[in-house]
């Protein structure tokens, strides 16, 4: 059986603002698809695209308040 690998918290910060910052990204590419491709897109298509784009939105905000409590627990430190 293998050991888990200690809980290392050192670099939570910036790995989930690289998170953001990709997910943000694709976010824009997702929106400029959809502008420059939206006639050639069935509307399940768009409405795809759009779903996806919601939860990148959403996924954002989750990365964002991770990184709050992450600031959070090294101020309590």
């Amino acid at each position: 059986m293998t050991k888990p690998k200690p809980d290392n918290r050192a670099d939570n910060v910036e790995r989930l603002q690289e998170s953001i910052q990709n997910t943000l990204q694709n976010l824009h590419e997702g929106e400029e698809y959809l502008d420059e491709h939206a006639a050639e897109l069935s509307g399940e298509e768009q409405r795809q695209v759009a779903a996806k784009n919601e939860r990148r939105r959403e996924s954002i905000e989750g990365f964002r308040e991770e990184v709050k409590d992450e600031a959070r627990a090294r101020r309590n430190k």
